[in-house]
């Protein structure tokens, strides 16, 4: 059986639009793209590379794949490497041209093909970006593990990580690391339902 494991960079109030650039995703008029960038030193670089290290496959929503098809296939290195090789899920409700070596189309029933993805053989699936996908997962209890960057800034509006219908979950903390400008890594699993009480 697979993982799927979102990786996010994500601020303090949540948002996870636009992290790498000015240009990324303006949509609604966002206007901090790139927030991440005056964070980013060689202690996260060092942990993004462990992370991409690893067997994976992608699994990316369409806007992401666009961002990344336009962007990695032209670029060496040990993140662009791991990414071009791979095998790339992309989910798309709509007709997409996948230029992208080793991209598979996922459309249709999302949910009852992510299931069976999850089910087959193979490493974990990592989900970068993907905003409005991530939302599915969440609503269908399909993410395994998250593996949140939460860098210390509030931008007050963009698209959140945690947005309406996101279903109730309990995870566990598995492994924290804080970077010397204060970036928290931090890798949660899934762990059962919510648990309540009193203190009473």
């Amino acid at each position: 059986m697979r993982k799927i494991v979102v990786l996010t960079f994500v601020s303090l109030d949540g948002v996870m639009q636009a992290p790498g650039g000015p240009e990324e995703d303006t949509s609604d008029g966002f206007q901090y793209g790139g927030w991440t960038v005056p964070y980013f030193d060689e202690f996260s670089g060092n942990i993004m590379g462990e992370q991409m290290s690893m067997p994976f496959d992608l699994l990316l929503g369409r806007k992401t794949y666009d961002i990344f098809a336009g962007y990695w296939p032209k670029q060496t290195g040990e993140i662009a490497d791991p990414f071009n090789k791979t095998t790339k899920y992309v989910v798309s409700h709509s007709a997409l041209k996948l230029d992208w070596e080793n991209s598979v189309l996922i459309d249709g029933d999302v949910v009852a093909k992510l299931k069976e993805l999850k089910q087959q053989d193979g490493p974990m699936l990592q989900v970068h970006g993907s905003g409005n996908m991530i939302q599915t997962l969440l609503k269908n209890d399909l993410v395994d593990e998250l593996w949140l960057k939460t860098f210390p800034i509030t931008l007050g509006e963009g698209k959140r990580l945690f947005a309406s219908g996101t279903m109730p979950a309990a995870f566990e903390l598995i492994e924290s690391r804080i970077s010397p400008s204060g970036v928290i890594f931090a890798n949660y699993k899934r762990a059962g339902g919510i648990k309540t009480g009193s203190f009473n």
